[in-house]
């Protein structure tokens, strides 16, 4: 509804899909427009410099520091990203949401190798510049909303939920194989008898990695999704599919950031940033 309404005050409607093309915009695109009809003019990938360096091999604790060796390392995720929006024929653009450390070596990385796969590549600054920094990848994504979207869905309604979920996985994550667990099969079947196998899937994963392994960065292939359990959310009209180690809470930082917010003598705030 919500995005319903904005289309009727707004001539683009931007939405926020969550973590990770493979989960957020997967979900958009299968869950959201299969209920909505909505068809999505195009999507915008966010990379960061400080990602494709730990997906590279960098030390987590030193992400700051130039590497961009590490960066070229740690672009087949970024690249696994682009080639699982294309799935759905959304066209697409990958904004590299540029942090002040961010050396121009590291950027131009970025764009050479996003060019060479058929991907423009823009900077957005709107933390440093605000709604200046922003206006490149605007201008983008305008330009992209005026070409065709040959959009489609990873699965139709009448494939099996057992299925959906083995499509899920062998063609975003790029398993290869999916473990089910007994009483997870179990409940499956039950939710297809009770009338929910045209559901379509939400599954929760590690936003880290494409595996159900948060510790398998990079492009990860051939691993094995394991499904300890399901749940049906019958009045949302999906049915949840847990993997892995995962909890089903929001992903919220260990510190809140608000701690380090305060204010001064003068009554300025600091500690945003």
């Amino acid at each position: 509804m919500g995005t319903q309404a904005s289309l009727c005050l707004a001539d683009y409607v931007v939405t926020e899909a969550g973590f990770g093309a493979d989960l957020g915009a997967e979900k958009f695109f299968d869950i959201k427009c299969r209920k909505t009809g909505l068809v999505p003019s195009c999507a915008v990938i966010v990379a960061t410099v400080r990602a494709l360096k730990l997906h590279g091999g960098h030390d987590e604790k030193a992400l700051t520091e130039p590497d961009a060796a590490a960066v070229k390392a740690g672009m087949p995720n970024l690249l696994r990203h682009i080639e699982n929006v294309k799935k759905f024929g959304v066209p697409a653009v990958v904004a590299i949401n540029k942090f002040y450390t961010d050396m121009e070596e590291e950027l131009d990385v970025v764009k050479s190798i996003c060019e060479e796969n058929g991907v423009k590549a823009i900077l957005s600054e709107q933390w440093e510049k605000g709604g200046t920094g922003a206006k490149p990848l605007a201008e983008e994504v305008i330009k992209l909303c005026e070409e065709p979207s040959d959009f489609k869905f990873l699965y139709p309604d009448e494939l099996s939920l057992d299925k959906k979920i083995e499509t899920v996985a062998t063609e975003i994550y790029r398993a290869g194989s999916v473990q089910i667990q007994p009483s997870a099969k179990t409940k499956l079947k039950k939710f297809e008898r009770m009338g929910y196998g045209h559901l379509p899937i939400c599954i929760a994963k590690t936003q880290y990695s494409f595996s159900n392994n948060p510790k398998a960065l990079n492009a990860p292939e051939g691993h094995t999704i394991t499904v300890q359990d399901v749940r049906l959310s019958a009045g949302a009209e999906f049915v949840v599919v847990l993997t892995g180690d995962i909890m089903t809470m929001p992903g919220l930082p260990k510190t809140p950031a608000a701690n380090n917010i305060t204010l001064d003598d003068n009554g300025e705030i600091f500690g945003l940033f």
